[in-house]
């Protein structure tokens, strides 16, 4: 894993800022054709969840979605996320809140948390904005609990962004040898970088999450965005011994599950 050099006094702050820092209800199947002034389609707004798709267990008032119940993922499906797009958006959680936006297939995640009580938090590459699980951000630049953070996701050709509260925190070339690595580790989680074509999906992981003012923009070839990049911030040796036996957990579960499928196939 490709660490950036850093004095122990500086790991040391690192920590610390990171330590405290089936069946669905479908509403309307119409597709939003109206869009902004600067390209966007919004996806939520007033009191109904037009086009999208889940259980029951999500609600929508005054533009504000809120998690109610158990049931589920909030999947929109008035249209496919495009290859090339930007996604906006603003969020908020409760206390050790736990949620994600699923942008494209497999395990394509920008990570929704609360950084500072959920477990994940203690880990930047499970962290709040993280290309969950492969790829870490700069730094914590969460707000506290109960206030709206803004999330952005930018992504064209093998260019992944996040970014949060207005700053670039993640800016991977995912084609780029130096992050073979993180690469590699979403793969072994079933994660394909290069995937396309899915439905937005926003996290149903048990917990208070709000989301509002989702909209989105399909990036023409001509679209220029902001290449600058950002280095991921380093993660303590300690982090990184039990987040490879998190992985090795994670690794043996989907294999004792494809075991179960095939053996039941075979029956």
């Amino acid at each position: 894993m490709q660490l950036v050099g850093i004095s122990s006094l500086a790991v040391l702050c690192f920590c610390s800022s990171w330590f405290f820092s089936g069946a669905y209800a479908n509403e309307s199947t119409s597709i939003h054709s109206d869009s902004t002034t600067d390209g966007f389609v919004p996806l939520s707004q007033g009191d109904h969840l037009t086009n999208w798709k889940h259980s029951g267990n999500w609600k929508i008032e005054s533009g504000v979605i809120a998690r109610q119940g158990k049931g589920g993922s909030l999947v929109y499906i008035g249209k496919k996320i495009p290859d090339d797009f930007e996604l906006r958006f603003e969020w908020k959680v409760n206390e050790g809140s736990n949620s994600g936006v699923y942008y494209r297939p497999t395990q394509y995640e920008y990570q929704i948390l609360d950084n500072e009580d959920h477990p994940d938090g203690r880990n930047p590459r499970t962290s709040a904005a993280s290309l969950y699980f492969c790829v870490q951000p700069s730094k914590d630049m969460t707000k506290p609990v109960g206030q709206w953070n803004t999330g952005r996701i930018v992504c064209k050709g093998t260019i992944i962004q996040h970014w949060l509260n207005g700053e670039k925190v993640i800016h991977v070339d995912y084609k780029d040898p130096k992050w073979a690595a993180n690469v590699d580790m979403l793969r072994q989680r079933g994660g394909n970088l290069d995937a396309r074509g899915t439905n937005l999906s926003l996290q149903d992981h048990g917990d208070p999450v709000w989301y509002q003012n989702i909209r989105l923009k399909e990036l023409k070839e001509t679209d220029v965005v902001d290449m600058a990049e950002v280095s991921p911030a380093v993660i303590p040796a300690s982090v990184l011994e039990a987040e490879k036996k998190k992985l090795a957990g994670i690794i043996k579960r989907r294999e004792d599950a494809k075991k179960v499928r095939d053996r039941r196939k075979d029956e």
